[in-house]
């Protein structure tokens, strides 16, 4: 029978149950294990898609075009379970379906209410992932334990263990032992308060994973022991790492988080294989040499809106045995402050996707730098926008390219809406979302890739407008990737500059340490090479 993990939260939110959930993940593949893995989000959103990506980070699309919690890049980066819309289910969903089932006569009269109604959706939810092929599952509950919204899937949690047995389920709770420099101590109060709300409810944590910035002594793990209701051995170290995220499996591996867990859950015994993964971590903590990319967008204040951006940065680095320095550009102080002053001294240029209208001649003027400086320049999604408004400006001499987003009677639209987002109203999944074919022409993206057709995930609802296609492959800004069916332009190159590739799609959402995304690797290894040349 399948068994179910549960990870939970408590003391404070952002303390890494994604990162830890991916981690744990990893760590049973390696096992041999067939894992699933999924998140529960309280928020009453039906998906983050609408959500300000200041307050939530990004929004990760998978391939059937789900817009998901950016925990679910996490999940595919450190592991090979595949993602559906299964794999992120909010409150907004589970009310939405709740609500349906009442208005077409579902419950057969019943008084609608959380319980049994609400809690036997989240059930449903957790169950569907759940197979012959499917050896555990593992389930993130998004929010932190105390909090009101959070209660329904603490509670169906609990009634699952029931439902399914208590020995195919296993309760993982995450918490903080804050250290106070002042008298140089950890607190393990919050850890104790958390643990006491979770068995108020009825949940009684197997294993604490505990976030902490000092090693955890064995005094401290047998009063948490003593105070929480677990064996010493239960009590799970997970400290700051030195250089990267992933090193975290690693860590938890030390501490045999793997033997504990197959244990509890009876699962066969085996080696866990880390090995590739160790490989791939010491190439991060030891790298042959350095360079420094900036990344110019809106967001740039929060690390989490472009966060498999950073990540695929980073891989890319792996790839070329070199450590990425990103330098993070608020895209606004382009418009005020000399490019070549604020890009000074790097090796590389990358827009990343965005909306709306702020901080838009500060991109066109970063890559009108890279595009004159002969700097390499990676656009994604607005990057490629950007990037072909640039080129209409400042060598068509078309003054009044722009998008249509932003300028609805633009002079010369370059970049206009696809035809197929005309008649759309609602903003909530209704972009072009998902994986889609791109057959690949002459050029370095096909070089990189080694083959004429891909599959990359969209999310956008702007497109290069054919009409200027001709007169922009006359200048040097050719299209060199095409979605064949829809004849929409993907990826456009400048051929006689060092590396200049945009593409309309989102490759960084493919991206693994363990398989750099290769426009990814391409675009490092040019900035490693102009580097070299000084």
């Amino acid at each position: 029978m399948t068994r179910h993990i549960f990870i939970t939260g408590g003391v404070v939110s952002s303390l890494g149950k994604g990162l830890t959930t991916a981690s744990i993940g990893l760590l049973l593949e390696s096992r041999g294990l067939r894992v699933r893995i999924q998140k529960l989000d309280p928020y009453l959103n039906v998906d983050p898609g609408t959500m300000n990506p200041f307050q939530h980070g990004e929004v990760y699309v998978l391939d059937d075009g789900t817009e998901t919690d950016l925990d679910l890049g996490h999940y595919e980066r450190f592991t090979n379970s595949p993602l559906s819309r299964a794999s992120n289910v909010t409150s907004g969903r589970i009310y939405q379906e709740v609500l349906r089932k009442e208005r077409a006569g579902e419950y057969l009269g019943d008084t609608v209410q959380v319980i049994p109604h609400v809690t036997d959706e989240i059930k449903k939810c957790v169950a569907a992932l759940a197979g012959p092929d499917v050896d555990v599952v593992l389930t993130e509950i998004g929010g932190t334990v105390g909090d009101i919204e959070s209660h329904p899937y603490l509670e169906a949690i609990r009634q699952f263990r029931l439902d399914v047995g208590r020995e195919n389920v296993m309760y993982v709770h995450m918490t903080l032992l804050p250290y106070l420099r002042a008298n140089g101590e950890m607190k393990t109060k919050p850890t104790q308060q958390s643990v006491g709300k979770l068995r108020e409810i009825g949940i009684q944590p197997d294993v604490l994973i505990c976030r902490c910035e000092k090693p955890i002594t064995d005094d401290l793990k047998r009063k948490i022991s003593l105070f929480c209701n677990v064996e010493p051995h239960e009590v799970i170290e997970e400290k700051d790492v030195d250089h990267s995220i992933y090193e975290v499996p690693l860590v938890l591996q030390e501490q045999g988080l793997d033997a504990l867990i197959a244990k509890k859950l009876t699962l066969p015994d085996a080696e866990t294989d880390t090995r590739s993964w160790r490989d791939m971590v010491e190439v991060l903590k030891h790298p042959d040499a350095e360079v420094e990319i900036a990344v110019v967008g809106k967001y740039i204040e929060l690390q989490d809106s472009y966060k498999s951006i950073y990540e695929a940065v980073a891989h890319a680095g792996i790839a070329n045995r070199v450590k990425v320095k990103v330098r993070r550009i608020n895209a606004e102080v382009l418009e005020e402050t000399p490019a070549e002053e604020v890009l000074a001294g790097c090796d590389g240029v990358l827009v990343p996707g965005g909306f709306g209208v702020r901080g838009v001649y500060g991109k066109i003027n970063a890559v009108r730098h890279a595009r004159e400086g002969g700097i390499p320049y990676f656009g994604i999604c607005y990057g490629l926008q950007m990037a072909v408004i640039e080129f209409a400006r400042n060598v068509l001499g078309l003054d009044g390219a722009d998008t249509t987003e932003n300028d609805a009677d633009a002079k010369d639209p370059v970049i206009c809406l696809l035809e197929e987002q005309r008649e759309v109203t609602d903003l909530g999944g209704t972009m072009r979302l998902g994986a889609q074919p791109c057959r690949l022409l002459s050029g370095r993206a096909r070089d990189a890739y080694g083959r004429d057709v891909v599959q990359e995930r969209h999310r956008h609802r702007y497109e290069l407008n054919n009409a200027y296609r001709g007169r922009l492959a006359e200048h040097g800004l050719a299209v060199t990737g095409v979605n064949e069916q829809l004849d929409l332009a993907e990826v456009v190159e400048i051929a006689d500059h060092p590396w200049f590739v945009a593409v309309q799609y989102h490759p960084e959402f493919l991206s693994k340490p363990l398989q750099p995304h290769p426009l990814f690797a391409s675009f490092v290894k040019a900035a490693l090479a102009r580097k070299a040349r000084g």
